[in-house]
């Protein structure tokens, strides 16, 4: 049975490699959820989660004085799901900018670094539900030998602070 805090690495680790989060504000401002790219520095790998955007993004626009957000992420394995609640707010640090760039996040801006389209955003996690998902295979063979899967399942769950 993991630990809380096994979870919340196993969800660290898993942001880390696959990247891809849905995002919105929350409550009645919030809008659709849309994908985003989530950057995590390497010297703070638990947070806050960098995302860069653009200015004309519908979202940044929203969260210009900051706000309440939502994250939501499912790993390309479906091994970990997690819903992450905290505050979103533009970033103009230069510094953090330079750390985080990448070949990979130069591609979307024509300008380089210095875009004037470029808005990078901070999302300062605070609480989150984090789900393990174990191996289908496995929950159906250990269902087949009468273990109840939700008893089990129930030890791959958490709320957690961030």
């Amino acid at each position: 049975m993991p630990s809380e805090r096994d979870i919340v690495e196993t969800f660290w680790d898993a942001l880390k490699s696959d990247r891809t989060i849905m995002l919105s504000l929350a409550g009645e401002r919030g809008g659709d959820a849309q994908p985003m790219t989530a950057v995590l520095d390497e010297d703070h790998p638990e947070g806050p989660i960098w995302i860069f955007s653009a200015k004309d993004v519908d979202l940044v626009q929203a969260v210009r004085d900051g706000g309440a957000a939502v994250a939501t992420f499912a790993s390309k394995g479906h091994s970990v799901f997690a819903t992450v609640h905290g505050a979103l707010s533009c970033s103009d640090d230069r510094t953090q900018i330079d750390r985080l760039w990448n070949p990979f996040i130069a591609a979307w801006y024509e300008g380089g670094k210095d875009d004037p389209k470029l808005q990078l955003l901070r999302f300062d996690a605070s609480r989150a539900h984090i789900w393990l998902n174990e191996n289908s295979l496995f929950a159906g063979i250990e269902a087949a030998l009468g273990a109840d899967p939700k008893r089990d399942y129930q030890d791959k769950t958490a709320d957690v602070a961030l």
